[in-house]
């Protein structure tokens, strides 16, 4: 199985982001855009992992949303990865409590390496993909998207919960959910 770890964002940011995805697509319709009802943030991706390591993942990930609280992120503006005139990845700012996120992206990190899993080794950017090139070289299409994005607002939300979402068939399977839960009760 294709395995994950992600935070999501909740239904006002996919309502946002998905009207803002419609009007998008005009600009550049041959680009890939993501499905609105899969909207994440990664922070760990784990590849393709046999079942019988789904219980120890789980095992290393339940402790970490006890040392962590919930925490607010915003999702407005925008950029992309690549050429700035070939485009290959057009991507949502995600502001607020970044600090917050990276430190449950460097636990989740953490906890899993142990199992094999080796963290990547450039600093963890908060984005939220909106659309891929189909060509490896870029696509010009997405350029005008960037300027269009500038000045959205796509909402707020609230982080309460680390996932390890499973990728199957182009859908995002919920494979075990941890609580945020330092600070409360």
């Amino acid at each position: 199985m294709r395995l994950f770890t992600a935070v999501t964002l909740g239904d006002t940011v996919e309502s946002r982001t998905a009207a803002r995805m419609e009007e998008l697509r005009v600009l550049a319709p041959r680009a890939r855009w993501v499905k609105v009802e899969g909207l994440h943030l990664t922070l760990v991706f784990l590849g393709d992992v046999e079942d019988a390591r789904l219980p120890a993942i789980q095992e290393a990930l339940t402790p970490v949303g006890a040392r962590h609280a919930p925490f607010a992120l915003s999702v407005e503006g925008g950029g992309a990865f690549g050429a700035p005139a070939h485009p290959r990845v057009l991507w949502a700012d995600v502001r607020g409590a970044t600090d917050a996120l990276k430190a449950l992206q460097a636990d989740t990190a953490q906890v899993l390496q142990p199992l094999g899993f080796e963290p990547e080794h450039r600093e963890y950017t908060a984005h939220l993909t909106l659309a891929r090139a189909r060509e490896p070289r870029g696509d010009p299409a997405l350029a005008s998207c960037v300027q269009a994005l500038s000045q959205a607002t796509l909402g707020d939300a609230r982080v309460e919960r680390l996932i390890l979402f499973e990728s199957k068939g182009g859908h995002y399977l919920h494979r075990l959910e941890v609580p945020l839960s330092r600070g409360l009760g």
